[in-house]
């Protein structure tokens, strides 16, 4: 359906303030003034990989995908929401005009009226969400933000050995991007690595759980999966560009891509994996044509679902580039926000690369989600001297209550970096943030 009103506020624009929810993780989200726009996307690629693909975003003002709130003194606080996130998530816009802001949606939403400040309003509906009680998560220790694509499994060990060593309360260890062969090809090792499955044997003998990056809804175009089996991919999806190559999406609802998914994680699992970063999974949601007749975001639940069986049910997922609203339930942990350090070389970054005052700002913004709908991950800690702004990240981090893990090669740590990391290192909280 089209954009239909649904609401006139009467105000300022100037004197109120709008909460924009975005589509996934990367998706900017935050407060506004409501005469002001929100960032938009500079390309077709950023708009694929960070914001709502299939969505298009108006000229000026804000659309929020699911959620938007309109805050002004002395009102209560009116926030607008998809009831019923699982299925259907609506773009909800707000459009200033003098002295008013009119507001539509494309889909079923409700309006929710509270008293008090906004924080606390969207606490509420976080509440309301709510898909039951959320488990706390041990810290652990991550290879992206060290190693990013360069890993190897000399450096996983080195870093398990230097925990020990430096007593550092790390029981996660995870390997991230830059082991596989390709994308989507996540049991056959990349040879510069070594052996993901030794790794997770030697994580195991440490007494630690073992971590794996996976993308589980993203196909490499260069990638084996795509070359011999084509017809698991949903026809003319386009999930972006990285790797320097194109990126198609798995079609879940094929019985023989089905199998296939459930039977990777399941062989990872065997192998001892506890915890498992599922990266990328907008692609799991995108539009197209799939082998059964189902909506995009029925076949993105479907495919969580079958990672799920196939890791088993006391294994730790966290959601990273996921559709948010929808994952509710799905998930133990989501990323909040972009990534706390770009890069160094490789693939554009997807949009304008944001500091790390908007990092901490986008993953401010979401905090009312953490201890409500799932452990909320900022990012891994970096604490290493060449991090100029490494003290405010650790008091975000801290302060946050949420996921944390290590993300710095351990044994370049300064003396300060191993103050911050012992500090910060602790279980989730599983308290909302007040």
């Amino acid at each position: 359906m089209g954009f239909e009103s649904i609401a006139e506020v009467r105000v300022d624009p100037g004197s109120a303030y709008v909460y924009e929810e975005g589509w996934q993780s990367w998706s900017p989200a935050g407060v506004y003034r409501a005469s002001a726009t929100s960032p938009r996307p500079p390309d077709r690629r950023a708009h694929t990989m960070g914001w709502r693909p299939e969505k298009v975003l108006p000229r000026s003002g804000f659309q929020g995908e699911g959620v938007l709130a309109v805050a002004a003194a002395g009102e209560p606080v009116r926030i607008w929401h998809s009831p019923e996130p699982g299925r259907e998530v609506a773009s909800i816009r707000v459009e200033a005009r003098t002295s008013r802001l009119l507001v539509s949606a494309d889909g079923p939403v409700l309006e929710l009226g509270f008293e008090g400040n906004l924080q606390e309003a969207l606490a509420a509906l976080g509440e309301r969400l709510a898909p039951g009680e959320i488990g706390s998560i041990p810290p652990g220790w991550c290879s992206w933000s060290c190693y990013f694509r360069d890993v190897t499994e000399a450096a996983i060990l080195e870093n398990l050995d230097a925990a020990a060593r430096l007593e550092l309360p790390v029981e996660i260890v995870q390997v991230d991007d830059g082991y596989e062969s390709g994308i989507g090809d996540w049991l056959a090792d990349d040879p510069r690595f070594g052996s993901l499955r030794r790794t997770a044997e030697r994580i195991r003998a440490a007494g630690k759980v073992p971590g794996v990056w996976t993308a589980p809804f993203l196909v490499g175009e260069r990638s084996a999966l795509a070359a011999e089996h084509p017809e698991w991919l949903v026809a003319g999806a386009d999930a972006g560009w990285n790797w320097d190559q194109r990126l198609l999406a798995l079609d879940v609802t094929d019985p023989g891509a089905a199998a296939h998914l459930r039977e990777a994680y399941a062989t990872l699992a065997a192998w001892g994996f506890g915890y498992h970063k599922l990266d990328f999974l907008y692609a799991g949601a995108l539009e197209g044509p799939r082998h059964r007749d189902c909506s995009a975001l029925d076949a993105y639940r479907e495919g969580v679902r079958l990672v799920r069986e196939g890791a088993g049910s006391e294994a730790i997922l966290l959601g990273c580039g996921a559709p948010l609203l929808p994952s509710i339930g799905l998930v133990d942990a989501m990323r909040i926000g972009p990534d706390v350090l770009p890069e160094p070389s490789g693939d554009p970054p997807v949009g304008a690369e944001p500091d790390l005052g908007e990092v901490i700002a986008r993953t401010r913004a979401r905090t009312w989600t953490h201890g409500r709908l799932w452990v909320a991950d900022p990012d891994c800690l970096v604490a290493r001297p060449e991090i100029a702004e490494r003290e405010a990240w650790a008091a975000h981090v801290e302060a946050f209550g949420g996921l944390a893990f290590s993300g710095d090669r351990l044994a370049a740590l300064d003396d300060r970096g191993l103050e911050l990391t012992r500090r910060v290192l602790r279980p989730s909280s599983t308290t909302p943030p007040a």
